[in-house]
């Protein structure tokens, strides 16, 4: 058996374990950081990256359907109600995140899988049913709620289920399928925005309505993933927690493995069935203070960077470059091809070349290419098609960026606090950079004057490379080490 309690005995599996009087003894971490990637670890990437492309295909859609939402015969948006409502659906993910992130370290990561997808699915099908301007801000906060959530479970679950040296690239390449939904939803907007296929008030809907139907598959592809066995052994469960193990481990090399015939390292941990916010507080600005402004750095600058410049996308190319709102899909999909091959070629030199290294890099370098590609638009040097390829270019660099600040916030903090310092960091950069980006875009474009719209550019730059220095100077070097020397566990036991 391949724990030990303290003192006596072990509960029910059934039943959480007291949590004051008991230490446990395991090697599990290690068990699971031994393992080769496997058949496991795919369908755990298969079915947590699903999320990322739902939120994908909501926020392509949110930027793809401007032109048709402006044009629509019963609702009649402005630029500005757009981007209020793009807002909205931030802030929304921000509430989601914050709420679901508390009950995820609370509660358990795979029963939030569950409860966040009903809340998408539900708010992305009622957007779909929109009667009025004020109905289609309000589910989109819902939506935005929802896709928040998931967020801190899903990024908490990669983290404690993929062996360390496979941490980096996997963490990258899921966040990166994001851009997959971006594709589903350039296609699903190129398709439904046709005005030989639907009408003006009907197609934006349909295209919200794919949204839903996609979640319902995540519901099958959900059972795939077990619960996080890190998280059961110090919430009080640790039968289940080496039952899950020794199920991973039959999955991936065809048997559980003795511990007792391996020399792994072990932990101490007192179970808790819970971790108080004052530790939370404790551990997240005072314990590690300078990796909090890591993660705040680098949260900030790349949900404004992300947020202000594609929530707005169709809006250029609409208001500057005279696209039509059916062919805005088209810019769309070479926009989301780039996004996804970054983290897909750039990601394994996270785990080889490291972190540090390769966030100054991802994030130095898309800031000063936007600065240089804001200020040939400024300056009506680029045709929609050079806008595209430029911002193809920028964000094959920005998305890996933008991924390693989740992978930097998850790995970073004990895992008593996993899913609410995600949720806490995510919260406030998308609080400070994302909820106002696309409203403050909005007003920009309103203006019709691409200077303006170039000081927000610049703004954008300027964030990117302070995260850029910030990180130089700051950030950790996790790669390929197991998170519990990266963190130590908040019950650690000497």
């Amino acid at each position: 058996m391949d724990l030990q309690l303290t003192p006596r005995g072990s509960a029910a599996a059934a039943l959480p374990v007291p949590a004051e009087d008991r230490v446990i003894e395991t090697s599990i971490p290690s068990r699971l950081d031994s393992l080769a990637w496997s058949g496991f670890h795919t369908r755990v990437v298969l079915a947590l990256g699903i999320t990322w492309i739902l939120d994908g295909l909501e926020v392509t859609l949110a930027g793809a359907l401007s032109g048709a939402l402006k044009a629509s015969p019963t609702l009649h948006f402005t630029n500005l109600d757009i981007g209020f409502a793009n807002s909205l659906y931030l802030a929304g993910a921000v509430g989601g995140a914050l709420g679901f992130g508390w009950l995820t370290d609370r509660i358990g990561r795979k029963k939030l899988f569950f409860i966040t997808l009903a809340v998408y699915l539900t708010a992305t099908a009622a957007t779909a049913l929109s009667w009025s301007v004020a109905s289609y801000a309000l589910f989109r906060f819902l939506t935005g709620a929802g896709i928040g959530g998931e967020y801190t479970a899903i990024n908490s679950t990669i983290q404690e289920l993929v062996p360390a040296r496979y941490r980096g690239w996997t963490d990258l390449l899921i966040n990166g399928s994001f851009w997959i939904g971006a594709a589903l939803g350039a296609s699903s907007a190129i398709l439904l925005l046709d005005p030989a296929i639907a009408g003006p008030d009907l197609g934006w809907r349909l295209a919200y309505l794919t949204g839903a139907c996609l979640g319902l598959i995540v519901f099958v592809m959900r059972m795939w993933i077990p619960e996080s066995p890190r998280w059961l052994m110090i919430h009080g469960y640790p039968d289940r927690a080496h039952a899950i193990v020794a199920d991973i481990e039959r999955s991936a090399i065809g048997h559980a493995q003795d511990p007792r015939q391996h020399a792994w390292p072990k932990v101490r941990l007192k179970m808790r069935d819970h971790t108080p916010l004052s530790d939370v507080a404790r551990a997240l600005f005072s314990t590690y203070r300078q990796r909090s402004l890591v993660g705040l750095a680098l949260m900030t600058a790349q949900a404004f960077f992300y947020n202000a410049i594609f929530f707005t996308f169709a809006l250029v190319l609409t208001d500057f470059y005279g696209i039509g709102a059916d062919k805005v899909g088209w810019y769309i999909l070479p926009f989301a091809a780039g996004n996804f091959l970054g983290p897909l070629l750039l990601g394994r030199l996270f785990d080889t070349l490291g972190r540090r290294a390769m966030i100054t890099l991802t994030y130095g370098v898309s800031g000063v290419l936007l600065a240089l590609s804001g200020y040939l638009f400024s300056i009506g040097a680029l045709s929609a098609q050079s806008q595209t390829i430029a911002w193809m270019v920028i964000f094959f660099f920005a998305s890996p960026a933008a991924s390693s600040a989740y992978l930097t916030v998850s790995e970073t903090f004990p895992l008593e606090v996993r899913a609410l310092a995600i949720a806490i960091f995510y919260a406030v950069g998308t609080g400070v950079g994302g909820v106002v980006g696309p409203a403050l875009f909005g007003a920009l474009i309103d203006t019709g004057s691409r200077g303006s719209v170039f000081a927000g550019y610049l703004l954008g730059s300027v964030l990117m490379v302070a995260a850029a220095a910030i990180a130089w100077r700051y950030a950790i070097a996790a790669e390929r080490r197991p998170l519990e020397s990266v963190a130590r566990p908040l019950a650690f036991v000497e």
